[in-house]
């Protein structure tokens, strides 16, 4: 029976099946969309490890592939410290590491405002973080947090005068890590410390970088070029920063413990890939929403691209040996360009940054300052002009009977 409908079929005899060309390609066609979906989801983490007891701390926590990663790790039982640009008692991060806590089943979720955008913020974190006795336990370091300006869109620049893309990919991660450096470096030695770096492939187009001056500059600024020099910073910054904690010798005697890690998570469907895709435009928008079939299929979802995050956390292999590897896929890569490992390069950059960020603190701390006697002068001239109107009203209450016995 069955073999004799198989026959009518091929033989185009039942009139309400489709022709067999027809069907060969509809067949054909959602094979090929299924292997292209399948091809660009990418490499699924295999990689096990006990994460009780471990803290982690993580920037961009809160959306996009950095929220995959901290979900997993959070089922995982590591405690999360998120880094967030607001306050711990906003009610978005309220409700959200409410709802992380109960969906993991993992109490040990916190927030810490520091805003990346300002050198004072990640000061004030950083400082109060490493002062402490005896040195607070620090397991891992995820930087996800990232900025760009939409294609067409203006140049943005933070309220410490700095251009916003260089201050929040690059300057603050550069900031944070040098102020942690000795939290990093006080770790017991048969701890596994690790420092991830999230970057992306836009770093191999990006022009010389030098000291990191031009990015600061208006002429020749591009949205595209100021977030490859970000990347590209955060390369050789990282590379140089591995070499920095190789070079201390501790107290013990014992290898540095601590490695730094790149991954290279992919183009994936985060808030980031949609305001580039749609130019930060309504219009843009919409033409995103018409055609959310392609990058669904093209793009990986924001776990897709969690996953080689999670394989730099977790695989034993990367706890051991040289740190400065890149992970892409899941897999070890090289990386595409020479220069990021050029020790000039990363001096002539770290030491531009120490002083840029030397200059903008010092300007701050000035302008903290006077703002803080102008507050002070005005609220004495308030409480000036009110002691004369509580004098008068003094005079003008009418008096005790004990009062006027005395008179």
């Amino acid at each position: 029976m069955v073999v004799y409908i198989a026959k009518e079929a091929i033989m185009g005899r039942i009139p309400w099946l489709p022709d067999p060309w027809t069907i060969f390609k509809v067949v054909a066609a959602l094979t090929v969309l299924g292997l292209l979906k399948w091809y660009s989801a990418g490499r699924p983490n295999t990689s096990e490890r006990k994460m009780h007891g471990k803290v982690v701390m993580v920037t961009g926590g809160t959306s996009g592939i950095g929220a995959e990663v901290v979900r997993d790790l959070a089922e995982r039982g590591a405690q999360i410290i998120l880094l967030t640009h607001q306050s711990p008692s906003d009610m978005f991060i309220v409700d959200y590491i409410e709802d992380l806590r109960d969906q993991t089943g993992n109490q040990l979720i916190y927030a810490e405002q520091v805003d990346l955008s300002s050198l004072y913020s990640i000061r004030r974190f950083a400082t109060k973080w490493v002062d402490n006795a005896p040195p607070r336990r620090l397991d891992m370091i995820i930087l996800c947090a990232a900025t760009l300006t939409a294609p067409g869109k203006p140049r943005v620049v933070t309220g410490e005068g700095l251009e916003e893309t260089w201050t929040v990919n690059y300057l603050s991660n550069f900031h944070l890590l040098s102020i942690l450096s000795p939290a990093i470096r006080a770790q017991p030695p048969d701890r596994d410390v690790r420092i991830i770096f999230t970057t992306c492939s836009s770093y191999v187009q990006s022009p010389a970088i030098g000291d990191g001056s031009i990015v600061q500059k208006k002429k020749g600024w591009t949205p595209r070029n100021a977030y490859a020099m970000s990347k590209l910073a955060l390369t050789i910054f990282g590379l140089a920063f591995q070499k920095h904690l190789d070079a201390y010798k501790r107290p013990d005697g014992m290898p540095v413990n601590a490695r730094v890690i790149f991954v290279n998570p992919g183009y994936s469907r985060t808030p980031g890939m949609r305001r580039w895709l749609t130019r930060g435009t309504l219009w843009g928008l919409a033409l995103y929403l018409s055609f959310w079939q392609v990058t669904w299929i093209l793009l990986k979802s924001a776990e897709g691209g969690a996953q080689s995050i999670l394989y730099a956390a977790m695989e034993a292999n990367l706890g051991r040996g040289a740190g400065g590897k890149l992970i892409k896929e899941c897999l070890e890569m090289k990386f595409a360009r020479s220069d990021v490992h050029d020790e000039d390069i990363a001096k002539n950059l770290w030491e531009g940054s120490e002083k840029l960020i030397e200059r903008v603190e010092r300007e701050e701390a000035v302008r903290r300052a006077l703002e803080k006697k102008e507050k002070e002068e005005l609220e004495k001239s308030e409480k000036a002009k009110e002691k004369p109107v509580e004098n008068g009203n003094e005079a003008n209450k009418p008096k005790s009977r004990r009062q006027r016995k005395v008179k």
